[in-house]
């Protein structure tokens, strides 16, 4: 994805945000050889718990014992090589068109203060406002007491010019030992929404040098870690 973004003296420019690469992890199973997933079929239809003592009633336990109705021969084991998403109602009857959605917004303190029709919400990292810097650079080691990381992407150039500009960032918070808090939308005030109607976050910029060698990553983060106050004698008590 592209990221228009600009540096501590408003110079911007538009560059490309990728995953950070995933460290490859085979975990093996005991004869060495490496684990894979497959889903199976578990019971056929009509043979969960809840069907059978519908339609057994009294006589469920004894059935159990005689003729095995919760095994369905044809289905169970079978393996399954793809699934579709079925939304079902308390009834477990399969819904023909989508229900409402709510959108539940729960405060700080983790309780539900509202209900509402979810709102639009557009992306704000590539569009004609760059993302800026706030002033605000925050000490590496502080960085993960603070906030919760959710997410992290790695800045790269597209062409010379942004070699430079990304470059010189990535020095500037190396020699500083410290990351640099972002903000997107109208005036470089608001959190970064990477795609529409995705979720808030603050941005993190933290960067690094080799020589002429540079690593530029944007920190996620939508948790901010804060000690709990502490309780008095008496409401310990």
């Amino acid at each position: 994805m592209k990221i228009h973004i600009s540096n501590a003296t408003s110079r911007d420019a538009t560059v490309v945000a990728t995953s950070t690469p995933a460290k490859e992890s085979t975990i093996s199973s005991k004869n060495g050889k490496p684990v894979s997933f497959q889903r199976y079929v578990a019971a056929g239809e009509g043979k969960l718990n809840e069907d059978l003592v519908k339609v057994l009633g009294d006589a469920y336990s004894q059935q159990l014992i005689d003729s095995d109705p919760e095994i369905d021969l044809e289905m169970v084991g079978r393996a399954i090589d793809g699934t579709s998403t079925v939304l079902l109602n308390k009834d477990n009857q399969p819904l023909y068109c989508a229900p409402e959605v709510l959108e539940i917004i729960y405060g700080p303190d983790g309780k539900e203060v509202e209900r509402r029709t979810p709102i639009d919400i557009a992306p704000n990292v590539n569009d004609g406002a760059p993302v800026k810097w706030t002033g605000k650079l925050i000490p590496r080691n502080d960085l993960i007491r603070k906030y919760g990381i959710k997410r992290t992407m790695q800045l790269r150039h597209v062409d010379g010019v942004t070699f430079d500009f990304l470059y010189a960032i990535a020095k500037e918070l190396d020699e500083k030992d410290s990351v640099a808090l972002i903000a997107g939308g109208e005036g470089g005030k608001g959190p970064l929404v990477l795609q529409a109607n995705g979720s808030p976050y603050r941005g993190f910029l933290d960067g690094r040098i080799d020589g002429d060698k540079f690593l530029l990553l944007l920190h996620l983060s939508a948790m901010e870690l804060k000690k709990p106050a502490a309780k008095s004698e008496k409401e310990a008590e």
